[in-house]
């Protein structure tokens, strides 16, 4: 006698797929976290990577602003400037579009206007030798810069302290601190074991939102040449853009530092961007303005 099967459910296509999907990105979810803090850092770096690479091919205003403060923290003097950066030939090109928020007169207007071709003429007529030296001198400039972000993953401990939003955005919190006997690999982050981090990490696109960074003892740079006070503090905000591309925001720097041993310096640096521009290689130079204020 021939037994018949029941016949079986199929279950929909789409719907299979899209549980598999979800199950695999819960998987790799539960893994990254079950890895730790550590990570999560290492990822939010990784991301890091790819946005500075990307950044390469905008236009933006950088607006920079130093106050000076004497010994009890009052205002001294305060100055400010804003710049429009270009991607030009290659590497970033910084024109000057304005002081203390007003435009530029028509002198220093004309000044950076000639200024800026001239650049652009030097540039498009340098030599393939003289361009590679260029560009290659401004990467490794670039490089250099990110050299700490690149080693902060096996430099320090990290801990997960809470979860909670950061510009309307569900974020990792973790706190990193010096890891006993770690020996930095360069000049640039000998300074790693003298600082503690706190560092919000966008907890779905694994972004570095918002890091501050605070020094826990004084810090020498160059010898002598500069040391920066125990205390002094750094502040980074990064924005996520309309096309899920995250780009710096905000850089505020406090410090109290003595040059030479000789001068002090009490200061307070504030670094804004904005207007970012995507630029095209057949984009042609166009004059930003800083916005109103």
């Amino acid at each position: 006698m021939t037994t018949v099967s029941p016949p079986r459910c199929r279950r929909p296509r789409g719907k299979t797929c899209m549980r598999k999907a979800l199950v695999t990105f819960g998987c790799l979810a539960c893994a990254l976290f079950a890895a730790g803090p550590r990570e999560i850092v290492r990822k939010a770096v990784e991301q890091d990577e790819r946005n500075s690479q990307v950044l390469d091919n905008y236009t933006f205003l950088q607006r920079q602003e130093i106050r000076e403060l004497d010994h009890s923290g009052q205002m001294r003097s305060e100055r400010a400037e804003t710049y429009e950066v270009i991607p030009l030939e290659g590497s970033a090109y910084k024109r000057l579009v304005a002081r203390n928020d007003r435009p530029l007169s028509p002198v220093e207007q004309r000044i950076e206007d000639q200024k800026l071709q001239q650049n652009t003429e030097e540039r498009l007529h340098e030599t393939s030798g003289q361009r590679e030296r260029r560009v290659a001198e401004w990467r490794h400039r670039q490089d250099r810069q990110r050299q700490p972000l690149l080693e902060l993953p096996d430099a320090f401990d990290f801990k997960l302290v809470t979860e909670e939003d950061w510009n309307g955005r569900p974020t990792y919190v973790i706190d990193a601190v010096p890891k006993p006997g770690y020996k930095p690999k360069s000049q640039f982050t000998s300074f790693f074991p003298k600082v503690k981090i706190r560092a919000w990490i966008d907890k779905a696109d694994f972004q570095g939102s918002r890091i501050e960074i605070e020094a826990m003892d004084t810090i020498a740079f160059g010898g002598f040449l500069l040391r920066l006070e125990k205390g002094s503090k750094i502040l980074i905000e990064q924005a996520r853009m309309d096309d899920d591309l995250w780009l710096p925001r905000h850089v505020s720097i406090t410090a109290a530092a003595r040059i030479l041993l000789l001068k002090s310096l009490n200061r307070e640096m504030d670094y804004s961007f904005s207007q970012y521009k995507k630029f095209e290689a057949n984009s042609r130079v166009v004059f930003l303005r800083p916005p109103e204020r």
